[in-house]
């Protein structure tokens, strides 16, 4: 089983620049999974009629939101996370904003995962340190008591330093604080894996540049994009890549494929 995820900066905008459809045509993934639609259903024009649409879309128009398209049958679907805390801030509710979208299956349940951005100016870091990344930490390991966890997604935080091309200059900034980073290692912490870094130790490839500079151009690119999965299904991990070459999107696709 392959499975992909892609955080597509809008589903209308890639689909009509025609890069969705040419990367499913060549990729033919058994289940994919997108980030940052910024769409409702029935505003896309999507014609993948062998997949089976499930999505999670903001309330407000035009802004985050995710999908997952599957060949695959789910035994259920959950949007959001089960939980009873107040995620408010300045900048609204995360829950009102389609960020977390589960799919059972019978081997594993697959969540798709927008993780709120912290902000340029780190406005947003107080609320994914204390209560974003805890309660969704959280609802994974709920999760895994039943059967084990597949998560993929943008995790909008760069782990170490072999994750972007310039750490020393983004040292303080979104995406590489020590609560950000921290976050990221919660998860290893409790038990889920790496994929990519499992496979590909030593590896400096990225899944996402800024539109400035000439960042894509350059490869100066962080690594944000992650699959990671429980440790009782890392014996059916065959493989974890990067698809640096699709554009459409400032962020590429990954994947793994599973065996069982």
């Amino acid at each position: 089983m392959k499975i992909y995820s892609w955080n597509v900066n809008g589903l209308r905008a890639v689909l009509k620049k025609g890069a969705l459809q040419d990367f499913i045509k060549k990729e033919n993934p058994d289940i994919l999974c997108l980030q940052e639609t910024k769409a409702k259903p029935g505003q896309a024009e999507v014609d993948f009629p062998e997949y089976e649409e499930l999505w999670n879309s903001a309330e407000r128009p035009g802004y985050a939101g995710t999908a997952i398209f599957t060949k695959v049958k789910p035994i259920s679907i959950r949007n959001n996370l089960s939980t009873k805390y107040d995620f408010k801030d300045q900048f609204g509710d995360p829950l009102s904003e389609g960020r977390v979208l589960t799919a059972e299956f019978e081997k594993f349940y697959l969540v798709d995962v927008y993780t709120p951005n912290s902000k340029r100016s780190l406005e947003r870091l107080n609320l994914r340190e204390k209560l974003w990344d805890p309660e969704f930490l959280k609802y994974l390991k709920i999760l895994e008591k039943d059967k084990p966890v597949v998560v993929c997604g943008d995790f909008n935080a760069a782990h170490t330093e072999i994750d972007l091309a310039r750490p020393q200059a983004n040292r303080h900034n979104a995406g590489f604080t020590d609560e950000e980073r921290r976050g990221v290692s919660n998860l290893l912490a409790a038990g889920f894996v790496d994929t990519f870094r499992e496979l590909n130790p030593d590896a400096k490839r990225y899944t996402w540049w800024s539109h400035m500079g000439h960042a894509r151009e350059n490869n100066v690119g962080w690594r944000i994009d992650y699959f990671l999965i429980s440790k009782d299904l890392q014996k059916n991990l065959k493989s974890a890549e990067i698809y640096e070459n699709y554009m459409g999107s400032d962020h590429c696709p990954i994947s793994i494929e599973l065996e069982f």
